[in-house]
């Protein structure tokens, strides 16, 4: 269950402020009329999946395509770690997926994962292994083509799109191959990866970003000793389109007025904080400098654990999530943080400069570790857990329900990635297990 200020237990879970949480399901982005339902608390229990991979409701199913190891369009193999996706618009010919592949090189001599192939003229480091594919599926539902979009990058992990319809991959990472890693890059659909770095958005261990209104990108941090932090990136070409953040520009990392230690110090949902930004001195260190969060940190900028998705929403706000928090007595190897939960989701307001935290996972909680979200246009949130246990696809609702949508029935490997088509009528999602794959997932979202 959740727990907020403003809501009441219902046996499904519980109810997250719905003045806040309603401004972000059916983004503008996506949102399709006449597609939402009245009301919306679910598709109702999930039916046990005959072939053991993927529970969901009744009237709903899946496809599976793009398996790590299968031949790809041209030549090569499907690399694997799925991970962050977008899907965008091919016209006539159907939908685009971009996709991140978490990969680095532990992953492949140690664990057999396969690499991304290098392809010419879209290769940062000829020493990486991780990168993205761009799939096109056609408007039946079969996959056209998968294809290396962008190789020679290092655990590629989220990422977000642009305003301008691009994809822009996140390295998860700072380690130094050949070349440093640490940075941004940006994918087209149509064209593929830049392989040169976006290095004025910063050089640290990037998960995810997303983009307000005006243009200011807002990139979160999933890293440890210390902890990763929230940053914003004011381009010096606000929507410039493809290439334009390359032009520069300034980047800031969140500070939050009364907190102590860590952002694992807010345990009250509904409470609303004032924020203000700092300064990075150094944002592109070199393997002897010191990191940007210790920069940042020094300067007063607070730290969270496990920082990991982020998503706009319709009214310009910024929506982000922290998976979980070990608390003051962790198990032995984990960090300590001020206090322990399970999940938080947050809502950064760009016009007032407040952060609200909208739900708390609390320790125990059946669907834990919220990591990568989405929204679409049927009047809930997605989110991909990567919890202890069983994971799951999980619902959030305008009024705050929560409810499952779908379960790993194969294992307790991760959902990410989590997209809708631009129509609305199909979810996209992988599993990054060993293969890791690709799912389709359609049926009566207007139920």
């Amino acid at each position: 269950m959740i727990i907020t200020r403003r809501s009441f237990l219902h046996r499904t879970g519980a109810v997250v402020a719905a003045g806040s949480l309603s401004q972000v399901i059916g983004s503008r982005a996506l949102a399709q009329p006449g597609t939402a339902p009245s009301e919306h608390a679910g598709y109702g229990d999930l039916v046990p999946d005959p072939n053991g991979l993927l529970d969901l409701p009744a009237g709903f199913r899946y496809r599976v395509f793009s398996r790590e190891g299968e031949r790809l369009t041209g030549g090569g193999l499907v690399p694997g770690a799925h991970d962050g996706m977008a899907a965008f618009s091919a016209s006539v010919l159907g939908d685009f997926l971009v996709r991140n592949h978490e990969v680095n090189v532990d992953d492949v001599t140690e664990d057999g994962t396969v690499a991304v192939e290098h392809v010419e003229g879209h290769t940062y480091d000829p020493d990486a292994v991780g990168g993205t594919t761009t799939l096109l599926i056609a408007r039946n539902g079969r996959l056209l083509s998968h294809k290396v979009s962008l190789a020679g990058t290092l655990d590629n992990c989220a990422g977000g799109p642009t305003p301008w319809g691009t994809w822009l991959t996140c390295e998860e990472t700072t380690d130094t191959l050949a070349k440093p890693h640490g940075y941004v890059f940006e994918v087209d659909p149509w064209h593929g990866g830049n392989p040169t770095p976006i290095v004025p958005m910063g050089r640290f261990d990037h998960e995810a970003v997303s983009f307000g209104r005006d243009g200011t990108a807002y990139l979160t941090e999933d890293a440890s000793d210390p902890f990763g932090l929230i940053y914003r990136f004011q381009p010096a070409r606000r929507l410039g389109g493809r290439g334009s953040l390359h032009a520069g520009g300034r980047l800031q990392a969140l500070q939050v007025e009364g907190i102590a230690a860590d952002l694992s110090e807010v345990q009250e949902a509904g409470l609303i904080l004032p924020v203000r930004w700092v300064d990075v001195p150094n944002t592109n260190p070199g393997d002897k400098d010191a990191p940007t969060r210790e920069q940042a940190i020094g300067k007063g900028a607070t730290p969270i654990q496990k920082a990991e998705g982020t998503w706009a929403g319709r009214d310009g706000s910024i929506w982000f999530t922290a998976s979980y928090a070990n608390g003051p007595e962790p198990e032995e190897g984990d960090e300590p943080t001020a206090a322990a939960h399970k999940g938080q989701i947050w809502r950064y307001d760009p016009r007032s400069d407040e952060l609200e935290l909208v739900a708390l996972f609390p320790v125990g909680t059946a669907w834990d570790g919220p990591d990568n979200i989405t929204v679409g246009p049927h009047g809930f949130a997605l989110v991909c857990t990567d919890g202890d246990d069983a994971q799951y696809l999980v619902g959030i609702d305008e009024r705050g329900r929560v409810f499952p949508f779908a379960h790993n029935a194969g294992g307790d490997d991760e959902f990410a990635g989590a997209t809708f088509s631009p129509d609305g009528r199909t979810l996209y999602v992988n599993i990054q297990g060993s293969p890791a794959f690709t799912l389709a997932i359609t049926g009566p979202w207007r139920r």
